[in-house]
């Protein structure tokens, strides 16, 4: 993994760790689902208007999840 080329629409991306704050408010089995995904490689969808990256990925139940983090959480999966 590196963090020279930034990942793009479409890419594998890993979620190197989690953004202080995201998982507040949510319910357990997201906070686990989102936990779970943190080294491994999911799709980045696109960056939104304020630059944030959109992550998604389907967890161990087969509940697609959307998550919009901060571009310096994730790096491309090489």
């Amino acid at each position: 993994m590196t963090r020279s080329k930034k990942p793009t629409a479409g890419d594998a991306a890993v979620l190197v760790a989690i953004p202080p704050g995201l998982l507040n408010d949510l319910p357990p089995e997201d906070q686990r689902a989102i936990a779970e995904v943190v080294g491994k490689p999911i799709r980045l969808v696109e960056y939104d208007e304020d630059g944030r990256a959109e992550l998604e990925f389907t967890d161990s139940e087969n509940v697609i999840h959307s998550i919009w983090v901060d571009p310096r959480y994730i790096s491309l999966h090489e």
